[in-house]
């Protein structure tokens, strides 16, 4: 079983490895419709975001999902915004101290959300430009998903 500790550290390899030479819209609208074609090929019940600067450049809902997920790729993306690291991330660094960001970062829990499922879009030289995520799985699933995907758009 992986502890919080391991799993920070997977998560802090995860963004170094996955980062963008460039990323402009039409990067963007590649990269949401790769997810939209991996998640439908799989029968995900998911939303899709990709943002760059607080703007949604790419979004799609597919069947099984709900306005609710559209709030929660919300709030995971302005825990994103905020720390410039994955929602997963962030909400781990928490748990891994022994205590929970709802309880801790004093963020309201309507708005923030420190559960998987958003990561930031790492440009090289740049740093974090913007968000790309998804809604529907449990929290750990919505990140792995993201994260994969994430490996085999940028190794094309």
């Amino acid at each position: 079983m992986t502890t919080e500790t391991e799993l920070l550290q997977e998560l802090i390899a995860q963004e170094s490895r996955l980062v963008f030479p460039r990323f402009d819209n039409e990067t963007a609208l590649a990269l949401g419709q790769h997810l939209l074609a991996a998640a439908r090929e799989r029968g995900l019940p998911v939303t899709i975001s990709v943002r760059r600067n607080g703007q949604r450049l790419f979004h799609a809902a597919l069947p099984g999902t709900s306005a609710d997920n559209d709030a929660w790729i919300d709030r995971k993306s302005r825990v994103v915004d905020r720390y410039g690291h994955s929602s997963f991330l962030v909400g781990t660094q928490f748990r891994a101290k022994g205590s929970s960001f709802e309880a801790d970062s004093r963020l309201d829990p309507d708005l923030y959300a420190a559960h998987g499922g958003v990561f930031p879009v790492l440009v090289k030289d740049v740093g974090p430009v913007g968000t790309v995520g998804v809604s529907g799985l449990p929290q750990a699933d919505d990140h792995a998903f993201v994260v994969e995907q994430l490996a085999v758009f940028l190794s094309h």
